[in-house]
């Protein structure tokens, strides 16, 4: 009896979710509230259910006065399209930073239990991890190389730190491959077609990829099942190359295929050339073991079928 009680302590949730307009953050109000979950934004937005801003703590706190809810979910980012030079990435390291600090702050005044926060692998460090899957166990958020690596390692590093370390609320934190699928593929096709995304071959290395429907049934499971104080790698069973992956999505989609650069030039794009110059799999052992949750898409390949309709 006491199992089916546990079962359901994190069942019909009410849940404040800070990024609940983002492309990652739609599907997942959408697949909370297909779980019987009531979701409330917050964000800047019309679209939010309460409008604040991450980085205004005054702010923030008055607008969640007199509000209940259960868990907090943190998924704001600042990057409107992909982050193609470091400073780029500044708006979403501060969010990283004070803004998850004051988040959790309005965790705490709202009375939450749970806080669910959007990490990423990149957060085990840019470069070359070699061939073996990185697990859980492994340093997160470790000294940058260089200060800006540093900016952004930091950022992952404080919102994990404030994630597990605030008393009283059950943190859990899900490390994220690479997006892509309904709303963030389609931002690469005006590209392709205009033959603006010139790309180096990939020479072997591979990054961790995860369909959007798939993380956001990730979120799910984190709120519903998630162990308190655990971080998660969540990414499908095919780590690809930057360029597989974009080759993947020109052929599905019927435009060019991307140009052959030597990775030098693309040194002016300084956080996509990290990116692309990094070799990173990871181990999703842990939440398809703890979580209950495997990727629908297995492959890029398999993602991209279903969005484009071609689905076997």
């Amino acid at each position: 009896m006491d199992m089916a009680t546990n079962d359901t302590n994190h069942r019909n949730q009410s849940i404040l979710f800070a990024g609940a307009t983002g492309v990652l953050g739609r599907h997942i109000a959408r697949a909370l509230t297909e779980a019987g979950h009531k979701v409330t934004g917050l964000g800047r937005g019309p679209a939010a259910g309460i409008r604040a801003d991450l980085m205004d703590r005054d702010g923030l706190l008055r607008a969640v006065d007199g509000h209940r809810f259960d868990t907090v979910i943190h998924a704001a980012t600042a990057l409107r399209k992909a982050p193609m030079r470091h400073r780029d990435m500044h708006a979403t390291n501060a969010l990283r930073t004070e803004g998850t600090a004051h988040l959790v702050e309005a965790a705490q005044a709202v009375g939450a239990r749970r806080f669910v926060t959007e990490s990423m692998v990149f957060g085990y460090g840019y470069g070359d991890h070699g061939d073996q899957p990185v697990t859980e166990d492994a340093p997160f958020g470790p000294h940058g190389t260089s200060p800006e690596l540093e900016g952004h390692l930091a950022g992952m590093r404080t919102k994990e730190q404030l994630t597990f370390g605030t008393p009283g609320l059950e943190g859990i934190a899900l490390r994220f491959g690479l997006f892509y699928g309904p709303g963030g593929t389609d931002a690469l096709l005006p590209l392709l077609r205009k033959r603006q995304l010139p790309l180096p071959d990939d020479h072997g290395r591979v990054l961790p990829w995860v369909e959007l429907t798939d993380a956001a049934r990730a979120v799910v499971a984190a709120v519903e099942r998630g162990r308190p104080g655990e971080a998660y790698n969540v990414a499908d069973r095919t780590p690809l190359g930057f360029r597989a992956h974009v080759l993947c999505v020109a052929e599905q989609f019927g435009v060019p295929k991307p140009m052959t650069v030597p990775l030098w030039l693309m040194k002016p794009m300084s956080y996509a050339h990290t990116m692309m110059s990094a070799t990173l799999r990871v181990s999703t052992a842990k939440a398809e073991r703890e979580l209950g949750w495997t990727p629908v898409y297995p492959s890029t390949r398999d993602g991209l079928a279903a969005m484009s309709g071609t689905a076997q």
